[in-house]
């Protein structure tokens, strides 16, 4: 079943062929319509689903919140949205910001209550692939959610206030995880887009003193539960992935940005890992030689591996050809065998 195969990678414990997941499927609506009635997660066998859940509140529904717009990313461009204004003029309001106060908290109970039937109904849609718990607004991308980008690097000049305020994201985070850890979940997938595609973007002792220690703290009623961290981030994060583990988490989601072969050779025994050297761009606008060579180079890596749950790190763009949507996974099929 796929699903004992993706629980199997995340612990590490030998599999028949590498687990398997993307991202993005769904975007690709005239190519999953060719598998129906079946599901397009089973036809193309992924293991374990990309899943988080921020809560009942929506935030821009309740208090502040920026838009920064959507790009064009559907092929129709119907997920196009243009920027919105920021509501936060001056920096001194970000420093005096508590999400808490802004956008309130369900009760523990109830926020237990609500994942444990968002849970409940993705497995019996889904039987066959291990679904997980997950929150995505943590400290930085929460940050990035409430004040646009711009905003917040004027706040983060000013390190030490700034840090006051991702510690309140921290604390409202912890709420959420604490909930998620009373649920039946076997797997959390921790997001926080905290670096750019460049690496950091503030010193790397400012992550070391003030952000990891805030998940180290918000992992520990899911360590204590016994449930499963995985940790998730946009951009290049390699250079803190010892980090990253040492706080609780027990694989690591990334991008092609970050160097496959060194991340391999650091961790590949250590924890799961989920991605590849594959690159969504070159699937969009390169030869089939050139997918392949990626691939192959993913697949000789794997061999390193005691746990890897294979994925083309940046998403399947929607753009990519039908054509070379088959060419890949009918490649990836007679190949990964372990």
């Amino acid at each position: 079943m796929s699903q004992q195969i993706a629980r199997d990678a995340i612990n590490l414990k030998p599999t028949p062929r590498l687990a398997h997941t993307e991202y993005s499927l769904a975007l690709h609506k005239t190519y999953a319509a060719k598998f129906m009635p079946q599901s397009i997660l089973d036809a193309w066998e992924i293991d374990f689903p990309f899943t988080t859940n921020g809560g009942p509140i929506r935030w821009q529904d309740v208090g502040r919140t920026t838009d920064m717009g959507h790009a064009g990313y559907a092929v129709d461009s119907s997920d196009f949205r243009p920027v919105g204004e920021c509501p936060f003029t001056d920096v001194e309001e970000i420093y005096e910001f508590d999400p808490a106060r802004d956008y309130g908290l369900p009760g523990h109970r109830e926020l237990v209550k609500y994942y444990e039937q968002v849970h409940q109904s993705h497995m019996a849609e889904h039987p066959n692939q291990l679904w997980s718990g997950g929150y995505y607004p943590t400290v930085i991308s929460g940050a990035i959610q409430a004040f646009g980008w711009d905003m917040l690097l004027l706040a983060a000049a000013d390190q030490a206030r700034f840090a006051e305020v991702l510690r309140r994201f921290g604390r409202y985070t912890e709420h959420y995880v604490a909930a998620w850890a009373e649920t039946s979940i076997e797997v959390f997938i921790q997001h926080d887009d905290m670096v750019w595609s460049d690496g950091p973007f503030i010193h790397p002792d400012f992550y070391r003193g003030v952000i990891f220690p805030l998940y180290r703290n918000m992992w520990a009623p899911l360590k204590k539960a016994g449930k499963k961290i995985m940790f998730c981030a946009d951009g290049t994060y390699d250079m803190f992935m010892e980090d990253i583990l040492d706080c609780g988490a027990d694989g690591l989601i990334f991008e092609p940005s970050n160097d496959f072969a060194g991340v391999v050779k650091r961790f590949g025994r250590r924890c799961c890992l989920v991605g590849s050297k594959v690159d969504c761009r070159t699937l969009a606008t390169g030869s089939w030689e050139q997918v392949q060579r990626e691939m192959d180079e993913t697949l000789a890596l794997s061999r390193d591996c005691a746990g890897l749950i294979w994925a083309v790190g940046n998403h399947l763009a929607p753009n990519i050809p039908d054509e070379m949507m088959d060419l890949y996974i009918n490649y990836l099929r007679a190949h990964w065998q372990r």
